[in-house]
């Protein structure tokens, strides 16, 4: 059975990451959490000094960015790739909020965005690959055989977002979880580099009332289709 690649866009906090998990595995593909790498380079900035409360050094982050290296290694309990930065496991800090409220202004910068990029294409080279993020569809595989872009009113993304959190025992409130979302909603979708937006040929879900397993089933037979199409 011939392999394709499943290019997931979309809003932060729409579920995309959870989707493609479940895909890859249903599939027996790959999985990439793009987003995990622009938060990996967010965090090296911010531990590095290049990034903080005064902003972006983003000339020094460019400077560094041959120092950067991503890579994912499969947990098996998890069933999944967790993110390594520099040989460091970084799955968790990068989840945290200060680097939510710093990674679309790291990933506006061209530099970041070619290297990244580059080597998103890299993954994906043999197909079997399922990868998720924010110009997959349009920049990084333009010529992917599924492409999907996932949305939800800007409320329900944040109620999603502030429940893990409070999971995860942070202490943080709803406004500062929504004021997160709908800042990011704004920078990843009106800068000048790779902004977010539908490809003309992607599939729009709006998942704001749609359980996760309607959502799952309807993305799976979507790809089932293209798949068995693809052997014809």
């Amino acid at each position: 059975m011939k392999k394709i690649i499943i290019a997931i866009d979309g809003y932060s906090s729409t579920g995309k990451s959870t989707i493609a998990k479940r895909l890859a595995k249903e599939l027996g593909y790959i999985y990439v959490d793009t987003g995990a790498m622009y938060r990996a380079v967010t965090l090296y900035a911010m531990e590095n000094g290049l990034c903080g409360d005064e902003g972006i050094d983003r000339e020094g982050l460019i400077g560094k960015l041959d120092d950067i290296k991503i890579r994912f290694v499969l947990n098996n309990t998890l069933g999944y790739g967790e993110t390594y930065l520099n040989d460091v496991n970084v799955e968790e800090k990068i989840r945290s909020m200060d680097v939510s409220n710093r990674v679309s202004g790291v990933a506006a910068i061209s530099e970041v965005r070619h290297k990244l990029v580059e080597e998103q294409r890299a993954m994906g080279k043999d197909r079997g690959i399922v990868m998720d993020g924010r110009d997959i569809g349009t920049v990084v595989f333009p010529d992917a055989e599924l492409k999907l872009f996932m949305t939800a009113s800007p409320e329900i993304r944040a109620t999603r977002r502030y429940k893990e959190l409070l999971g995860k025992g942070k202490e943080i409130s709803f406004q500062e979880v929504l004021k997160n979302v709908t800042d990011r909603d704004y920078i990843d979708s009106h800068r000048k580099d790779s902004p977010l937006f539908r490809a003309p040929d992607a599939i729009e879900l709006d998942n704001t009332d749609m359980g996760k397993n309607e959502q799952f089933e309807r993305i799976y037979n979507h790809a089932m289709r293209i798949i068995k199409k693809q052997d014809e």
